[in-house]
């Protein structure tokens, strides 16, 4: 596989991979000491006010610190939240069944 044709494979996976996502917020702490870039909408969803640089140091509302790392790592680690979209997703269990044949 060229270059490019992997560039676009790996873009399109993870893509699909953040698809997941249900914009919880739980990862970020919505639910208890959140993170000072995460930002609530009206629908109830959230987001990352800096998404392109969240990984790293980052600070919650109340001056905790912690780093926020790839939510693959929570996957691997069995850390996620109790209702993360990701819990139980190793395998993509929560993509729909004509995604996966796409995989």
């Amino acid at each position: 596989m060229d270059a490019e044709r992997y560039e676009k494979y790996r873009l399109k996976k993870e893509e699909e991979f953040e698809s997941i996502c249900k914009r919880c917020g739980e990862c970020c702490g919505a639910l208890d000491d959140p993170c000072r870039n995460l930002v609530r909408l009206d629908d109830g969803a959230y987001f990352c006010r800096d998404y392109a640089n969240r990984f790293g140091p980052q600070m919650t509302v109340s001056g905790n610190t912690f780093t926020c790392v790839p939510i693959r790592e929570h996957i691997s680690k069995s850390t996620l939240r109790q209702n993360c979209a990701y819990r139980g997703s190793k395998d993509l269990t929560h993509v729909s069944d004509e995604k996966r044949r796409d995989l």
